[in-house]
């Protein structure tokens, strides 16, 4: 009997799914199971050409889209995997950027751009994923022609600009929308802090007793008006009223009950500031840990899971879901009395698209603690900022009772008041102020108070503060200018290209950031003008909705432009960036040594260059002589990520290195050298082998 041969099964066809990065596409393909197979584009996939313009502006601004550089075989891959898909889905990032990707994606796999084949979810849990592919969606061309226009206008602005720069000033150089707003911010300001002169004020802080207990208090006014003290004539006027021996009247004593409310959650722009202000994170760095917290952490049994929802959004709104579950949370963990029934809604932002929520834990029950053993130290700080700050949002406010004091004799008035917690709300789990420390005794009108200290203090009025990345962050978004996505690369730029540095946690323009904002300013003065620049975004955003057509922002934009471009080029001239002599001379050749402005900053040069190619950085003495081999200076240096740390003139004979500053004296404890060291409230001199420390300076 003749044996008949098995066909050979042909496996069953597989949905593809095509998501941004390997991460996300492990996670995903676990939740959907053996019937779909998940791949990562790795970003973009196509974009505008980095050699030239790429963008037509004599044809209604037709981008010429070219494959990335190096995504070859990628494309080929995704070629491959979507010829044998059953059907092919794209679930890039739920934003603009996403949707252009989604976009790009349909073009180089000649899928219908019309088909329903769109995916999103704004957060990666398994429900959230599975409840998104039973209803897809097709490309929303609203949101991709509103990418195009910030990606046409933002290469017709840096490629008309840049030549100039280079051509004008030095090679190298750039402007953009955005990062040139910014520039100009720090530059305004520290023009203001030049210009700033200081104007003396004085201040009477006093100490009051009653009975043992004592209590702070400060100059009011007289006569029941409030008294400015502008010198120190004024503070003697003032004195030769008290009578130092004698009592003083409380003349009025007002009590209040006060509600302090919790902050809304986290967009991208306040978990940016947050994150800066309260973890010390770089905004890059907040953005980079907020990706693997929402792409997926690895959680032992229950896989992998994104721990928060989508973290670029400009939307404060929470979903029905998530405030239910933390109700029941606070409800069983703290009781109903600290359980908003109507949690705060925030208005949205003119400009804000409210496309997805705020940003939050994908579950509230997913505690900062249960997660200690899965999450890295940064994710952990930050998970914990967003988690506290969500539940926070959904929890009733903190009742104070506060206390106000009028202190007189002689017509002369002190205040004081405090205030202390009736009722923990919300600041159970989140405090974002703090504690009054001015503790009062239970005082009432007609009491008799002594005075125990009476303190006048001569201060000056401060210049306006450099910007931290929070406060510039927070000043771009209060203006309309930016969205979510563009503050990080915005500021990386700016540092990048050395228009700014930071000091101390603080932006301060460069000399070459100075010139380079005064010549955008003079030519281009849209582009620093932030009013203008928050109505193109509005544009922008109108784009998205379907209210504008992308071809008309942009021409409406780019005529005027283009006018001020031919303008600049015609009647700009050459900037010259002089060498400033060193004031020694180069060790190779003999010839004088010169400094030169570079890329990240100036250094000494030889005027000979390129004949001769001897450079040197210029080091900032400190005045302490090495502890080490007590013959060499030690010196400033920076390392490699741009660290201060400090070393011997004489490396690397001399091999002596530490972070913090040594100040010339040794320990009276071990006789090894004392460091100073930067902490809260000032800085600390501290032994750098002993615990020995003296006290903090302020």
């Amino acid at each position: 009997m003749p044996v008949t041969k098995k066909k050979k099964r042909t496996p069953a066809k597989k949905n593809l799914v095509i998501v941004e990065s390997p991460s996300k596409a492990k996670t995903i393909e676990k939740y959907l199971g053996s019937g779909y197979h998940v791949v990562a584009s790795l970003g973009h996939i196509r974009d505008l050409p980095r050699s030239k313009m790429g963008v037509d502006v004599e044809n209604n601004y037709d981008p010429h889209y070219i494959s990335i550089r190096g995504k070859g075989d990628v494309i080929k891959s995704l070629k491959k995997e979507a010829k044998k898909a059953k059907n092919v889905y794209l679930a890039a990032d739920p934003d603009r950027e996403g949707e252009a990707i989604a976009w790009h994606l349909s073009h180089i796999l000649d899928l219908d751009i019309t088909a329903k084949n769109r995916v999103v979810f704004n957060e990666i849990t398994k429900d959230a994923v599975k409840n998104a592919f039973t209803d897809p969606r097709s490309i929303d061309m609203n949101l991709v022609d509103a990418q195009q226009a910030r990606r046409i206008l933002d290469r017709l602005v840096g490629y008309s600009i840049s030549p100039l720069l280079w051509a004008k000033i030095k090679k190298g150089l750039s402007a953009g929308r955005v990062q040139s707003i910014a520039l100009n911010l720090i530059i305004e300001r520290e023009k203001e802090i030049r210009a700033f002169e200081p104007e003396e004020y004085w201040t009477i802080d006093s100490e009051f007793k009653k009975g043992k207990e004592k209590f702070d208090a400060a100059f009011y006014g007289v006569d029941g008006k409030k008294k400015a003290l502008k010198n120190n004539d004024d503070v003697q006027k003032v004195m030769t009223l008290i009578d130092t021996k004698a009592n003083f009247d409380i003349t009025a004593v007002t009590k209040k009950e006060r509600k302090r409310f919790p902050a809304l959650p986290f967009t991208t722009s306040t978990m940016q500031q947050d994150a800066n202000r309260k973890l010390n994170f770089r905004t890059r760095k907040t953005m980079m840990v907020a990706q693997q917290l929402y792409e997926g952490i690895h959680l032992g049994k229950q896989g992998t899971v994104g721990l928060i929802t989508y973290m670029r959004t400009d939307s404060t709104r929470v979903s029905t879901t998530a405030k239910h579950e933390t109700a029941q949370f606070l409800h069983e963990k703290y009781g109903e009395e600290y359980a908003a029934i109507k949690p705060r809604k925030g208005k949205l932002q003119e400009g804000a698209q409210d496309a997805h929520e705020a940003i939050r834990p994908s579950s509230v029950l997913r505690t900062p603690a249960s997660m200690k053993d899965y999450l890295s130290n940064d994710q952990m700080k930050l998970y914990k900022l967003v988690w506290s700050r969500f539940v926070a949002s959904q929890m009733t406010p903190a009742v104070m009772d506060t206390m106000s004091v009028s202190i007189e004799q002689n017509g002369v008035i002190y205040h004081t008041s405090c205030s202390k917690t009736k009722f923990a709300g919300y600041t159970k789990i989140y405090e974002d102020n703090k504690k009054s420390d001015n503790i009062l005794p239970d005082l009432k009108v007609g009491d008799k108070v002594k005075l125990a200290k009476n303190q006048p203090n001569q201060h000056f009025t401060q210049p306006p503060a450099r910007f931290t990345e929070a406060n510039l962050i927070k000043t771009l978004e209060e203006n309309g200018v930016g969205r979510p996505s563009t503050y990080a690369p915005t500021l990386d730029t700016i540092q990048r290209r050395y228009y700014v540095k930071l000091v101390a946690k603080r932006f301060e323009p460069t000399e070459l950031g100075e010139i380079v904002d005064d010549m955008i300013e003079a030519y281009f003065s849209d582009i620093v003008n932030v009013k203008f620049t928050a109505e193109l975004e509005k544009g922008l955003d109108n784009i998205e909705v379907g209210d504008e057509n992308w071809v008309q922002v942009v021409d409406n934009f780019y005529k005027p432009f283009s006018k001020n471009v031919e303008h600049a080029q015609e009647t700009i001239e050459k900037v010259q960036i002089k060498d400033e002599p060193a004031g020694f001379d180069c060790e190779i050749c003999g010839s004088p040594m010169v400094v030169k402005m570079g890329r990240y900053g100036k250094f000494f040069a030889c005027s000979r260059f390129p004949d001769c190619r001897n450079t040197k950085a210029i080091v900032k003495e400190i005045g302490v002589i090495c502890p080490l081999c007590h013959q060499g200076e030690v010196i400033e240096r920076k390392s490699k990520r741009n660290r201060l740390f400090y070393g011997c003139s004489r490396y690397p004979d001399c091999e002596f290195v530490s972070w913090d500053k040594p100040i010339g004296r040794e320990c009276p404890k071990c006789q090894h050298y004392l460091v100073e060291k930067k902490v809260k409230g000032g800085k600390q001199v501290k032994c750098s082998n002993c615990d020995y420390e003296e006290a903090v300076q302020k």
